[in-house]
């Protein structure tokens, strides 16, 4: 298994890492927000871009970004445009999702973004080998908010996002039962056992798949979600509670 390097950051190894989302809508909450992370145990700080009041108006983008880097120092930044399709604000073409991702990549602000594999092959390719020609890592990512798909499905998602060049393939699934997160979890173990040469990041949402957020390190996940102001998505749990439980596990391991 590989790992990936983002700054002094490595994932892949160790306790799952812990990426906390900003979901401001202007620019003085983003940056507000991010003033405060300072004091908590963070890896990651993921900009949720689609929450933003401008996020159309590419300049503004960039210019919440420079800031951002300033406030953050050497915490990696993963700038994320989660479209209404897959539990996002907004909705936006394929064309414009990529011009932003590229833009974004190329500005030497982000670390890492996020791309939805299913925009379409092209689209996707275009936006992973851009965006490694900028220096930029990639999230590819999946998101289901209905139900969760069977085993060998979530395993072919996770495949493709592999075999597109992504850096780090990522699935989140809701579940409609306990079953549910033992299929997430069986799945996210097999995909790392067979599979696998890089690290991924599974989660199971609400409910009983809290316990999907905290046991990557057993199962195989490389990195996790936690709320610091406002979660992103169901099921995020503080940041503080989070890291608690991280480090008991893996002191344990």
């Amino acid at each position: 298994m590989n790992t990936v390097k983002v700054r002094n950051l490595e994932i892949g190894t160790g306790a799952p890492k812990i990426i906390v989302p900003i979901v401001g809508v202007t620019k003085e909450e983003i940056l507000s927000e991010a003033k405060t992370f300072d004091t908590l145990p963070i890896h990651v700080v993921e900009w949720r871009v689609d929450w933003f009041e401008h996020v159309f108006e590419t300049e503004q983008v960039i210019d919440v970004l420079k800031d951002l880097r300033e406030v953050l120092g050497d915490t990696p930044i993963l700038m994320t445009f989660r479209t209404s399709k897959e539990g996002g604000e907004k909705a936006i073409t394929p064309e414009a999702y990529a011009e932003l991702n590229l833009k974004a990549a190329k500005s030497g602000y982000v670390d890492l973004i996020d791309v939805e594999i299913f925009t379409g092959d092209a689209v996707v390719r275009r936006i992973i080998d851009g965006a490694h020609a900028a220096g930029v890592k990639v999230i590819a990512s999946n998101h289901d908010f209905d139900k969760t798909p069977a085993k060998s499905d979530i395993i072919y998602r996770l495949r493709k996002m592999q075999d597109m060049g992504a850096d780090i393939p990522k699935i989140a699934v809701m579940p409609q039962s306990r079953r549910d997160v033992l299929t997430l979890l069986s799945a996210t173990e097999e995909m790392v056992t067979d599979y696998a040469d890089r690290p991924i990041i599974t989660m199971s949402m609400a409910g009983t798949g809290v316990i999907s957020r905290l046991c990557g390190e057993v199962f195989g996940s490389s990195m996790t979600f936690g709320a610091a102001k406002k979660a992103s998505a169901p099921g995020q749990i503080g940041v503080s509670d989070l890291n608690s439980v991280l480090t008991l596990l893996h002191s344990s391991l």
